[in-house]
């Protein structure tokens, strides 16, 4: 059988775990890709990143830790609970499927080893398995690939179901690593993954030289990520940068808007096809639009002509049913600042002055105000109108700055009078006490560190009325993991945003710092853990806070 086999991916992802320095982990995929022929070398990336689909993809595993559980359970001959007791003990679902399967009785379906292809489209099977007995055809799936599977292969396998494969492999070694096995320049890696949202694809276009990458083009209907913002003032933006923009800061949900003819698309934050949710805001970008587009932009929910908090559009977002009815509810605007393509143009790399004139040329009504200005006190006054009139602050970007995917920089800032916040992963629980035994009181949270793992940094047992700990109880209680007295791990997906008062140095983390004070604020359902906050964000707010403390 030509191409990588499972279980040489699988002893290359053991040798990266194994080193803890990033330029030798770049060196192991920079020297493995070449070896690799043009159909694998996609799934060969997004496996390593933990990923079976591209980011833009409508296809999901959906599969959760209880029916890895099942499968695992079926293969070695034990009951689920012996599983789970495993997994708890060793406190790593891959390094216990490991262990489980040095003692499977069910044996291989194959007499030679899989490749990573045959995986990949056992993978895509289960993805696809729907209606009524979804969970029966996805749960014979995850047993057939752990029957085949070596311990090893085991270990990895499980991570790969659950989409995390904690082998320190994120998307900055795997653009440096394409880099170095092509010989090209990483920037041009960067960009082409930057229109594509697709380091697989990109690895393939890179083997054919630097123009194929130059070419490369957003496309409609394949979402990019959006741009990001960071936490600035507006004192310290007009002296980096005299002349600033301003936009309001709504308290809504991201979208990307993508539309050629008669054909129009919504997606969420997260790149979610949520247009059968949203038939109202498509309907209305449909009519301020004729173009071929791909706008950016912020849903708000409207009623008596205020706009209403944050969650009343993620209901709208989650919606799959009574839509009508939850339109006739509450109105929910669209309002666009941010052109990324038309008429057959990419316009990601023109200064951000150049895509509002092209954007205030194609949309009618749905453009987001904007102050130009190099006066403080104009700023703080839109600032303060911006407040007044129930919004959360306003946004600063940099007139000369170019449209960056996925990019958090210091182009775009965001500026609101709340308590500082970070969006941190949900990773374990304790049980609470007394009336609030029968649920989780407090949760651990983590920051992405800096090889691009989840590490904790603060617990969270404030700002939660007993509503809400009842319902992330019913989200969470089947993402557990591991359990130890009152302590449980989660497989972890689900994001909060945290208000603190401080960051401090700490010794308690392994990252090194602590929130001082952290209060829940609210769950982030537009954020995914490729969402969340890195360690460098939190050593950025130390220094800051830091130097206004002088």
């Amino acid at each position: 059988m030509n191409g990588i086999r499972f279980d040489q991916f699988s002893r290359l992802c053991e040798s990266i775990e194994g080193v803890s320095g990033r330029l030798d982990t770049i060196q192991m995929i920079a020297e493995a890709i070449p070896t690799l022929i043009d159909s694998e070398l996609p799934v060969f990336i997004r496996f390593l990143m933990g990923k079976v689909f591209p980011d833009w993809s409508e296809q999901v595993l959906g599969i959760g830790p209880n029916l890895l559980y099942e499968g695992v359970a079926y293969v070695t001959g034990l009951k689920k609970g012996d599983v789970v007791t495993t997994i708890a003990g060793e406190g790593d679902v891959g390094r216990a499927v490991e262990r489980l399967l040095a003692k499977k009785v069910q044996t291989s379906f194959f007499s030679e080893e899989p490749g990573i292809m045959e995986v990949y489209s056992d993978l895509t099977r289960i993805a696809l398995s729907g209606g009524v007995n979804s969970q029966r055809e996805k749960l014979r799936g995850i047993k057939k690939l752990f029957a085949n599977a070596t311990p090893l292969e085991g270990r990895y396998l499980a991570r790969l179901l659950l989409e995390d494969m904690r082998i320190g492999v994120g998307e900055g070694n795997v653009r440096e690593a394409i880099a170095q096995a092509f010989q090209i320049e990483s920037s041009l890696v960067e960009h082409a993954h930057q229109a594509l949202n697709d380091l697989g694809e990109v690895a393939v276009l890179a083997r054919t030289g630097e123009e194929s990458l130059k070419n490369v083009r957003i496309r409609l209907f394949h979402p990019v990520k959006m741009m990001l913002s960071q936490v600035g003032s507006i004192q310290g933006a007009i002296a980096d940068h005299k002349t600033i923009i301003a936009e309001v800061k709504y308290d809504g949900s991201r979208f990307q808007f993508h539309r050629e003819g008669k054909k129009a698309r919504v997606y969420s934050r997260r790149l979610e096809d949520v247009t059968t949710a949203l038939p109202d805001v498509v309907a209305r970008l449909n009519e301020a639009c004729s173009h071929d587009v791909i706008l950016d932009g912020e849903v708000i929910a409207i009623k008596d002509g205020k706009p209403m908090p944050f969650q009343n559009v993620l209901r709208r977002f989650r919606r799959k049913h009574d839509v009508a009815t939850m339109r006739d509810e509450v109105a929910m605007l669209p309002i666009v600042f941010d052109i990324l393509y038309c008429d057959g143009e990419t316009l990601i790399d023109l200064p951000v002055t150049a895509r509002r004139q092209r954007l205030l040329e194609v949309v009618n009504g749905v453009a987001a105000p904007q102050l130009v200005s190099a006066a403080t006190e104009e700023v703080e006054a839109f600032y303060q109108a911006a407040l007044s009139e129930g919004h959360e602050g306003i946004m600063i970007k940099v007139p000369s700055s170019c449209y960056t995917p996925g990019v958090r920089g210091k182009n775009w800032l965001k500026v609101k009078p709340q308590v500082d916040t970070l969006d941190l992963l949900v990773i374990g629980a304790d049980w609470g006490e007394g009336k609030r035994g029968r649920v989780f009181g407090s949760f651990l949270l983590a920051c992405r560190n800096d090889a691009g793992a989840f590490s904790p940094v603060t617990r969270v047992a404030t700002g939660f009325s007993d509503e809400e700990l009842a319902t992330l109880h019913d989200l969470l209680k089947d993402r557990v993991i591991t359990a130890s007295g009152r302590e449980v791990t989660f497989e972890g997906d689900l994001v909060f945003e945290v208000g603190y008062a401080e960051v401090q140095i700490s010794p308690n983390y392994a990252v090194g710092f602590a929130l001082r004070f952290p209060r829940f604020i609210r769950v982030r359902d537009d954020k995914g853990k490729g969402d969340i906050d890195s360690i460098g964000t939190i050593r950025e707010r130390y220094a800051l806070q830091n130097r206004n403390a002088i």
